[in-house]
């Protein structure tokens, strides 16, 4: 069995992906790390070195070559941003859940989590944050199969609402 879950930074894929790894006994699989080990630096060291450009087709191959595992796997939130990688998501076996997030949960989280580090945020700051999740937001609507409001709940609450979505026995 296989579950992507996308949404935009601060979603809660991550956190998610974990919860429903435990809960359904999968492997749980980040495309964030998956892409580190793949370039051997991290994303932002990545970003900084190469550039938008190349980190994106890096992403694609990651992309291509995880969605053949199986387990949970969590995406970054500009991965459905190129139609080639819309194209492997919505053509895979498996759910793609996409979690909404509020903008006010976005910020919320963003800030607690130290968004300093996320190049995006470098570049764009938080209003220009929050211009870009609402120019993926119909993005991410076509390539999901399910749509998950996360605002004001717990990550164990959100993976049981997926698992109940998606009608999977535990």
């Amino acid at each position: 069995m296989r579950i992507t879950l996308i949404g935009f930074m601060g979603s809660g894929k991550t956190t998610v992906a974990q919860e429903l790894s435990q809960q359904l006994a999968l492997p749980n699989n980040d495309l964030d790390t998956l892409i580190e080990q793949a370039a051997g630096l991290t994303i932002p060291a990545y970003f900084e070195q190469f550039g938008e450009a190349h980190f994106r087709q890096l992403e694609q191959k990651v992309l291509t070559e995880a969605l053949s595992l199986e387990g949970i796997l969590s995406t970054g939130g500009g991965t459905p941003v190129q139609v080639s990688n819309q194209d492997l998501l919505q053509n895979q076996d498996g759910p793609v859940i996409f979690l909404d997030a509020s903008d006010q949960t976005i910020t919320t989280r963003l800030l607690a989590d130290g968004v300093a580090s996320r190049p995006l945020f470098q570049q764009l700051g938080m209003d220009g944050l929050l211009e870009l999740k609402q120019t993926r937001q119909p993005i991410y609507e076509k390539i999901a199969s399910e749509i998950i409001t996360v605002d004001g709940k717990q990550p164990a609450e959100i993976a049981e609402e997926i698992i109940h979505t998606i009608n999977v026995s535990i």
